[in-house]
């Protein structure tokens, strides 16, 4: 019988991704007892779903600091530090050895989806005793788990954005869905039959979109009949391009020369200021308005973003940004508004905390819905969350991160490029041997934000068809 003292109780981690097994080799180094609960049937399990995908950062910056003491521990050989590792090779290389290790194997258990999070007895209303009462944890077989703590590390990968471009469906949307694709498909690989020779249009303006685009433009090289085009919101694709041979991060800089050649040879079809308002499939093809245009394709690949699933922790005191969705303390900090991925502070249990003792969300989740989150951040937020359960506040707020002077931002989109050597990565040479003191912004080749282009607003008045300058021809 599982003891429900409170203090021999586990932590319970959420998510047997990079992040939350980072938390596990933590937690396993400091001897507090704990439980993984990974949804899906192997580890990283939404890290496999874009295996295809290429990081911008290399190995030495993938692994976890504790999880790398643990692995070393028993024998396993560190890849080439200066190679960019794909999602598969990640999940096979690095986080599926981690997972076996003895250290964290008994502790993770597989096919065991988290429907509900809540304390033992009472709702988020009652005050009395609150922190000395175990958390519940609730899986959809209808198992519950007591806990002294939960890490939330689930990440956001099930729950992406909607097409429509006012955060909420647009008209049609869910009876389209059949034709719609969201971020990141094996265009190349395992989904190539749903796009060769067919017309597919993008939706979005970050870097999902960019993969999503040259992977696109190579099928269309290869196969006659393929056809690509390209709709964002704002008017000018100069976000994404970013700052091209100027920019600070070399590989995103050749992502951005690369889609601007390919838009200026007639390659990808750009439409600039649509916002996505109906979507209407008809006839084995689908229909999209933006308000003044309309685009005809076969295929939509839905690059929007994600945003956060709090459902299942709504009984829990919870103080989240009323925009993001992250921490209140944490929002200033990774507002898209203000930062790229490179100029968000080091920040740690302190900036993740909320009103319920005991629980705190990491990772990518963390985040709400601000695109800018690092994956060496995410590590860093581990270290310091279990630091803080362990009561060692000293190493909690001692909050440092170790980047490229460059910084490290999302997946890269050089194909066929697995070096940093070679300007793929994210530094274009070697990796420098000082790093960005804790604290400090990061260089990104781009003038505030993901948000800072202007958009084209629409009137809801206004009817498709226009022959406004930018839009698109069927």
């Amino acid at each position: 019988m599982v003891s429900t003292s409170f203090d021999d109780l586990p932590v319970v981690v959420i998510g047997g991704g990079p992040v939350g097994l980072a938390a596990a080799a933590h937690l396993a180094e400091r001897e507090i007892p704990f439980v993984v609960l990974e949804s899906g049937d192997a580890p990283a399990s939404a890290v496999r779903q874009w295996g295809h995908v290429r990081l911008f950062s290399p190995w030495r910056y993938n692994v976890d600091s504790a999880a790398r003491r643990l692995l070393a521990d028993a024998g396993w050989v560190e890849p080439d530090l200066d190679v960019l590792p794909t999602g598969a090779q990640l999940a096979d290389d690095y986080l599926r050895p981690l997972a076996d290790l003895p250290a964290l194997k008994p502790y993770i258990r597989y096919d065991s989806r988290v429907v509900a999070v809540t304390r033992l007895g009472m709702d988020r209303v009652r005050t009395s005793d609150r922190a000395t009462t175990p958390l519940l944890v609730r899986l959809a077989g209808g198992d519950d788990l007591l806990a002294r703590a939960v890490i939330d590390a689930s990440g956001t990968w099930t729950t992406p954005n909607v097409l429509g471009a006012s955060g909420i469906l647009a008209h049609g949307e869910d009876q389209a869905a059949a034709y719609v694709e969201h971020a990141l498909p094996d265009v190349l690989g395992t989904d190539r039959d749903r796009f060769a020779g067919k017309r597919t249009l993008v939706v979005g303006a970050g870097h999902s979109a960019a993969n999503t685009l040259l992977s696109l433009s190579e099928l269309a090289r290869q196969v006659p009949g393929t056809s690509v085009v390209w709709a964002i919101r704002s008017t000018s694709p100069a976000r994404t391009y970013g700052g091209e041979a100027d920019d600070a991060l070399p590989a995103r800089g050749a992502l951005g020369s690369r889609l601007h050649s390919l838009v200026d040879d007639g390659t990808i079809e750009l439409v600039t200021g649509f916002a996505v308002r109906s979507v209407e499939a008809t006839e084995g093809q689908v229909t999209v308005s933006g308000g003044r245009a309309t685009i005809t394709a076969d295929r939509i690949v839905s690059a929007t973003g994600f945003r956060p699933d709090h459902t299942f922790v709504s009984e829990l005191r919870l103080d989240l940004d009323p925009i993001l969705g992250s921490t209140r303390a944490l929002a200033p900090l990774i507002d898209p508004n203000e930062h790229s991925c490179g100029t968000v502070p080091p920040h740690g249990a302190d900036e993740l905390a909320h009103p319920e003792p005991g629980f705190y969300a990491i990772g990518v989740k963390s985040y709400g819905r601000a695109p800018t989150f690092l994956l060496a951040t995410g590590y860093e937020q581990a270290r310091s969350v279990v630091a803080a359960l362990a009561g060692d506040w000293a190493a909690a707020r001692d909050v440092q991160l170790d980047l490229p002077e460059t910084g490290v931002c999302n997946s890269n989109p050089v194909l066929d490029d697995d070096t940093i050597t070679g300007g793929g990565g994210c530094c274009g040479t070697s990796a420098p041997a000082t790093a960005e003191p804790a604290g400090r912004g990061l260089a990104t080749g781009i003038s505030g934000g993901l948000l800072r282009a202007p958009l084209t607003l629409i009137s809801v008045t206004e009817t498709s068809g226009s022959d406004q300058a930018g839009s698109c021809c069927n």
